[in-house]
């Protein structure tokens, strides 16, 4: 991290751990063989990336040929979207890669359907039944071809039972999928106790690299293909694999899940902390989403400051320093509200007062006293 400055928006992106960075360099400069060649320079490189599949299988109780790479969650998501067929179902907060694939799927004559939140920002099986009985007044078919809930929200951290959800939708013939990119490498995931037909990851936000994730689908059971060309992941997802950030990817998983327990509890302890301080400085101050540990992502505090505009609060943040977000990084260009804060009930002037702070496992209890300490010069500048 850079000196005298703080990064707290680890939502959005993480730093590179210094194990994938590692593990990487020598598929950067020597180990440059492409993994479809029959020669040694290709046998090498194809060893190299069948040992990260194995090493990303067993880190969420996978099994390798369950594991699909792809250039990131995005890609993932949309694969699932449209490689499966009949309705959909998804949640109304869903990252736009979800929501956007569903749209135009929409668009193209498919069902689909909207899942509502509860207000406290989570989506269980009582929101999902809601949802199959709109679809079946709306429509008159209940049983969708997909239903597509996300592990942990990113813009308020969230994190929904994703198990009670699918058992919910196999309940009613559909397929699951959801989206666990804000999940992977920072709770504890198991495909096989969730029982999820398809689940989304990507590398950059467990201290992976950016541009490469990977698509789990159960019994190696992929999607309709996205992408045409060669015949790379098993026939599944055309296009030459990225070496280096697969390895990239593997090693900072596996890095990421041996310390995780260690790393969640003192990452709910600072996030506390500071949610608690926050409330105390700011009287009318509202923390967004679950008041459950359990049901929130290590290290997550959204937080509305009534009469602070986010933008302004930003402003005096990285002037001293300090990187937060006022929603998702994807969206840092729009204006408008949040469609996660609208879907769980969040008046648009509260919204505009509300920041994401995200924490990860280089920042400390100094971190925490600066972030304060910057938030009180934001107080006596009202």
């Amino acid at each position: 991290m850079t000196k005298n400055r703080i990064y707290a928006d680890h939502a959005a992106t993480t730093p590179l751990l210094p194990e994938a960075l590692d593990a990487m360099l020598p598929w950067l400069k020597d180990g440059f063989g492409n993994p479809s060649s029959l020669h040694s320079f290709g046998r090498e490189a194809r060893k190299a990336v069948d040992k990260a599949r194995a090493t990303i299988a067993e880190c969420i109780n996978a099994q390798p040929d369950e594991i699909f790479f792809t250039s990131g969650g995005t890609e993932a998501n949309n694969w699932v979207i449209k490689g499966t067929t009949g309705g959909l179902l998804v949640s109304a907060y869903e990252h736009h890669s979800v929501l956007n694939a569903a749209g135009s799927e929409l668009k193209r004559g498919r069902e689909a359907g909207l899942i509502q939140p509860s207000g406290r920002g989570l989506v269980g099986a009582r929101q999902l039944r809601s949802a199959f009985v709109d679809a079946d007044r709306k429509e008159g078919d209940p049983i969708p071809g997909l239903v597509s809930v996300m592990a942990a929200q990113n813009e308020i951290g969230a994190v929904n039972p994703i198990r009670e959800l699918c058992a919910e939708a196999h309940g009613r013939g559909g397929l699951f999928h959801t989206d666990a990119v804000q999940a992977v490498g920072k709770i504890h995931v198991d495909v096989n106790e969730w029982n999820v037909d398809f689940l989304s990851a990507s590398a950059h936000k467990f201290g992976g690299p950016k541009g490469v994730g990977f698509l789990y689908a159960k019994d190696g059971k992929a999607p309709a293909r996205l992408l045409d060309g060669g015949a790379q992941e098993h026939g599944a997802r055309a296009g030459t694999e990225n070496v280096a950030g697969v390895i990239g990817m593997a090693a900072a998983l596996r890095a990421s899940c041996d310390r995780m327990d260690e790393v969640s509890a003192q990452l709910h302890l600072l996030a506390a902390t500071l949610a608690a301080n926050l409330c105390d400085m700011f009287p009318d101050a509202g923390v967004i989403g679950p008041s459950k540990p359990k049901d929130r992502i290590p290290g997550f505090v959204s937080i509305c400051l009534p009469g602070h505009p986010a933008e302004g609060m930003l402003h005096i943040l990285d002037l001293k320093g300090i990187a937060v977000s006022a929603g998702a990084a994807c969206d840092s260009k729009e204006t408008q509200v949040s469609h996660v804060l609208k879907a769980i009930g969040i008046p648009a002037k509260l919204a505009a007062c509300t920041l994401r702070i995200s924490l990860g496992h280089e920042n400390s209890d100094k971190d925490v006293k600066r972030i304060l300490n910057a938030f009180r010069l934001i107080r006596g500048q009202s």
